[in-house]
């Protein structure tokens, strides 16, 4: 069975600790990063205690440090990190809290890229002596590889779908604005459920990179009923939930080409696209599935995708505001929508106004 990357990287970390002198490597954890809005974000972690950084995100900007090592592939010994906890640092601290004394970073660059960090600890103070730092460095370069390689999937997966829309006769009233805001819309969701449903930052980071994908199968719907600003007939509504069904094909047929379809998080990327019009009463499309069998990954795009659409001004209507599009949300909460997921994203009105400064309405393609 395929395994997730923070499988992969327990089992490393397991290999790691049978060498005499790595074995009081007790944490390893990853984070990346996010070019378009400067967050770095914990992604995958080890650890002999529970996370003390889960669900965390930062502005690489407002971290100085951090940032010089991003730019510059240097890396960072700390092994004191009691001393540096008392100048205030809030990362040295809370890793303090849980018990570890020292801290080792290194930045995972590729071609002059940087992709994100690997925060390696232990519960001895000095334990990141140069003997071990050298014996720790191909373990490094190994977990850099294994890394890049999960995020260069993803990122091939996004590129095939915007050639595909690129190259589609059909314009698809979705820009890139909207899509952006729609995934840090999911984002926001699924971090305020993350608690209760036990979600992973890898599962929520998934739902983030593949819910923009979910309309992948509008290429197939034609102009005239695409944007037709007017009342959708029978048949032309028909046609429009065609493109669910279009878009399972198309996300399977790119997954036995690139030979991805057996990756772990695939799962929530074809949930997502083939479910995304499903309704928790049993009222959505295509198969009227109704309650937990609609997946959460789908739910949470669901209504991350209806308010920015919502408060989106497209050819054939104007937007909504913010207050408008949480009234329509928590009519509909409990029916067509999961009431959970409309909950946390009530929750989060500053964050989402936040967003939309950020990421702008754009052009119609």
């Amino acid at each position: 069975m395929h395994q997730g990357l923070a499988d992969r990287l327990i089992c490393l970390h397991d290999e790691i600790k049978g060498d005499a002198d790595l074995m009081e490597l007790s944490r390893i954890a990853v984070a990346i990063y996010d070019e378009t809005s400067d967050i770095l974000k914990t992604f995958v972690h080890s650890s002999e205690t529970a996370n003390p950084l889960d669900h965390a995100s930062a502005r690489l900007s407002a971290m100085p440090t951090l940032r010089t090592l991003a730019m510059t592939g240097g890396r960072r010994t700390i092994n004191d990190l009691e001393a540096v906890a008392e100048s205030g640092q809030d990362q040295a601290r809370r890793l303090l809290s849980f018990g570890y004394r020292s801290s080792y970073t290194v930045p995972i660059r590729s071609k002059g890229r940087f992709y994100g960090f690997l925060f390696l600890n232990s519960f001895r103070k000095d334990f990141f002596s140069p003997q071990v730092i050298h014996r720790l460095r191909p373990y490094a370069e190994l977990m850099a590889q294994v890394i890049l390689r999960e995020l260069d999937t993803v990122r091939m997966m996004h590129a095939a779908v915007k050639v595909i829309r690129q190259v589609s006769t059909a314009r698809d009233e979705e820009t890139g604005a909207h899509l952006a805001r729609m995934a840090a819309y999911a984002r926001l969701i699924a971090l305020r459920l993350a608690a209760r449903h036990g979600l992973s930052d890898e599962f929520v980071e998934y739902v983030y990179q593949f819910a923009p994908i979910h309309d992948v199968g509008k290429i197939s719907v034609p102009d005239h009923i695409l944007l037709k600003p007017a009342r959708l007939s029978p048949h032309e509504i028909k046609v429009m939930q065609g493109h669910v069904s279009k878009g399972v094909e198309i996300i399977d047929m790119m997954a036995a080409n690139f030979g991805i379809q057996s990756l772990p998080h695939f799962r929530i990327l074809r949930n997502i696209v083939a479910c995304h019009h499903e309704a928790l009463d049993g009222s959505g499309y295509p198969n009227g599935l109704s309650g937990e069998a609609v997946p959460l990954e789908a739910r949470i795009s669901a209504v991350a995708d209806v308010f920015d659409a919502l408060t989106s001004e497209r050819p054939y209507k104007k937007a909504w505001t913010n207050r408008e599009a949480f009234d329509l949300l928590r009519e509909n909460s409990g029916g067509k929508f999961d009431a959970e997921c409309v909950a946390a994203l009530l929750e989060s009105e500053a964050e989402i106004v936040s967003i939309q400064a950020r990421v702008e309405q754009t052009v119609f393609d």
